[in-house]
């Protein structure tokens, strides 16, 4: 029974930790869920009119407000929930973590053109609060999203990216500081290329420099005068 996974999911993941009761009750990203479920089913069978009724209602108990037409998988777990907004072609797979204030939303402003138009989020994806993730873009398993985000291009599976525009923090493993940011290693990247240059002559640099340094100290004392 859905109730009682999301429930359980809660209480997993919550520092909280609700008990039963309090998950059931008290949570308005498993109301929110499980209304998505009613007004999806309607929104399949033509029932859009009653689909979108259903969402409404929703949102204003819930204030999460999520389209009939997205596709949502199992156990994901809304925390706090408030000014969430999901799209209509927008895809949630399993175990994924909400924050509040969080948008998966279009890039486009074309009115009533069909198509892929919101974010694929993957399995086990965690999206912090305040983030925007925007366009037909992939978020990959895995990948963790910072507060405050904007995403406008995919992100790969177990990365975390930050800020606006997101990309990877310094140091990560997914950072590639020899190629500039959105940029591919088949595009032209002039910066990049400078970057690498100054990085081999810095290094030349200190290689030579640490082999005057070699022979300043095995040289006679007389010499080093």
């Amino acid at each position: 029974m859905e109730i009682i996974e999301l429930a359980r999911t809660i209480r997993a993941r919550d520092p909280a930790r609700p008990t039963w009761v309090e998950a059931i009750t008290c949570y308005a990203g498993l109301h929110a869920v499980l209304m998505h479920r009613v007004a999806h089913a309607l929104y399949r069978i033509g029932l859009r009119a009653l689909a979108r009724a259903v969402s409404h209602t929703g949102r204003f108990i819930t204030g999460i407000e999520i389209h009939p037409g997205a596709r949502i998988g199992r156990r994901l777990f809304i925390d706090h929930g408030m000014g969430l907004v999901v799209g209509e072609t927008a895809e949630i797979g399993d175990d994924v973590l909400i924050y509040h204030g969080v948008t998966l939303g279009g890039l486009t402003l074309g009115v009533g053109k069909p198509g892929k138009r919101h974010p694929t989020v993957e399995d086990g994806v965690a999206i912090g609060a305040g983030a925007q993730v925007l366009g037909p873009i992939t978020v990959g398993a895995e990948a963790r999203i910072g507060a405050n985000a904007v995403v406008t291009r995919d992100v790969p599976a177990g990365c975390t990216v930050v800020g606006n525009p997101a990309r990877p923090p310094a140091g990560s493993p997914c950072a590639d500081p020899s190629v500039g940011y959105g940029l591919s290693r088949t595009e032209d990247d002039p910066v990049g290329d400078q970057i690498a240059n100054l990085r081999a002559e810095v290094a030349a640099l200190r290689a030579e420099l640490a082999a005057l340094k070699r022979e300043r100290e095995t040289a006679p004392a007389t010499e080093r005068v």
